[in-house]
């Protein structure tokens, strides 16, 4: 019987393109296929990207980059194995200001990386998100649940995006047969998260470190389940090493209100900083939890990192990101 890491490494070297690349989840997926041998083309128009995440990946002669944005045309010269498709603003802040580009990377995006996948006679992953389940009313979530979504709404733009993204990669697996993977990600945090996207884990260190309130939105009531990046890029992989065409739900079912996760930051990060209760923002999730059945039986996945040992992680990452920013100028 072959081990893990067996299954989640091919043995022959491949190539595989990842839209979004340049950033958080990404490029940290972009590093673990180099590490195995394999080669990588990341294509990102750094609108939410950066630079500086792949940096360190350039010097690589396995490694090219395309400054692209995949809501046009999308060509990578020579053969392709995987297209990986990431590319979308994908915290609060970046979809709220960027409503119509995250509609179109859904849309026009999927379907130009579905396109260069169909073109290469590659297989297909696409990184869908458990915004699709809106504000459920089933708890915790399973693939099977069709959500709860205000396709109107403010939050609208990035659940629907996805949602229609699902759609047209089961239908290009119907319709066209290629082999397809849809992953529903749940809330990711680690090191490479932009300090002011917008979401709760980078906002509540940031101003832990920084010494300002911690902003809760409500009461703090409200529920999420966090996993460490480094656990979702293992559930990516081994994803891909299954023909499993169906949504797999990769997160982590530990649950924590919003309140008792800024005070698990607080006591982390030895921050003295107030909490701040403002108003909740319309269609607020009010719970989300995954239910992880079909990633345990099908993949044999389930997190490894605990969440305070993560956050340990991440809190010393933003302390040296801080120290950089704050530096004097030696000139």
């Amino acid at each position: 019987m072959k081990s893990e890491d067996e299954t989640r490494r091919p043995q022959a070297p491949l190539r595989l393109v990842i839209t979004g690349g340049a950033g958080f989840i990404g490029s940290h997926l972009a590093e673990d296929l180099l590490r195995d041998g394999h080669r990588v083309v990341v294509v990102d128009n750094l609108v939410t990207g950066k630079l500086d995440n792949i940096a360190p990946l350039r010097s690589d002669p396995r490694f090219e980059f395309i400054h692209h944005d995949v809501s046009n045309h999308l060509h990578v010269a020579g053969p392709v194995d995987w297209v990986l498709h990431l590319a979308s603003p994908a915290s609060p802040i970046d979809y709220l200001n960027l409503p119509i580009q995250t509609l179109k990377v859904g849309s026009l995006g999927t379907h130009n990386a579905l396109g260069l996948a169909r073109a290469k006679g590659a297989a297909f992953l696409l990184a869908s998100t458990s915004e699709v389940y809106g504000d459920p009313a089933v708890h915790p979530q399973p693939e099977t649940y069709w959500g709860h979504v205000n396709p109107i709404g403010p939050r609208g733009v990035y659940d629907e995006a996805k949602r229609f993204s699902e759609a047209l990669t089961m239908a290009y697996h119907r319709q066209h047969g290629l082999d397809t993977r849809i992953v529903r990600i749940f809330n990711t945090y680690g090191p490479r998260m932009r300090a002011q996207d917008g979401r709760v884990v980078s906002s509540f260190i940031v101003q832990a470190l920084t010494g300002e309130p911690l902003t809760i939105f409500g009461q703090g009531q409200q529920t999420r389940s966090f996993q460490f990046v480094s656990d979702l890029v293992r559930g990516l992989r081994l994803l891909m090493a299954h023909p499993v065409h169906d949504p797999v739900n990769i997160g982590n079912p530990e649950e924590f209100t919003i309140k008792a996760f800024a005070e698990l930051v607080l006591r982390l990060s030895g921050s003295s900083s107030p909490l701040s209760f403002q108003p909740l923002p319309e269609d607020d999730p009010r719970q989300r939890r995954p239910d992880i059945t079909r990633a345990r039986e099908l993949l044999g996945w389930e997190p490894g990192v605990r969440v305070e040992e993560g956050i340990r992680q991440t809190i010393a990452w933003y302390r040296r990101e801080l120290d950089l920013a704050i530096a004097p100028d030696p000139t």
